[in-house]
């Protein structure tokens, strides 16, 4: 029975990851559909970001960097958050 219940999971994952390849148009995202809408209605014209993580690496870096800080943190201070008992 677990075993049923797995697969009926995996199959619908697999079904969910190629529903975007399934349907006839993308969804436009909020910046498309929404800030987008209004910036053009009240006419402010876009601008390029100061920091444009777009290009290369930068945003998987910016990510990289914040993970390996805060598992610093929490494996240095493993043991007064999780272990010892406080007074």
């Amino acid at each position: 029975m677990k075993i049923r219940i797995a697969l009926i999971i995996v199959l619908l994952g697999i079904l969910l990851s190629f529903s975007n390849v399934l349907a006839k148009e993308n969804w436009a995202g909020v910046d498309e559909a929404v800030i987008e809408k209004y910036a053009k209605k009240f006419g402010v014209e876009p601008k390029e970001p100061i920091i444009n993580t777009d290009q290369g690496d930068l945003l998987l870096f910016i990510f990289t960097a914040a993970g390996a800080l805060g598992g610093f943190v929490i494996g240095y201070n493993f043991r007064k958050i999780f272990k010892e008992k406080r007074v």
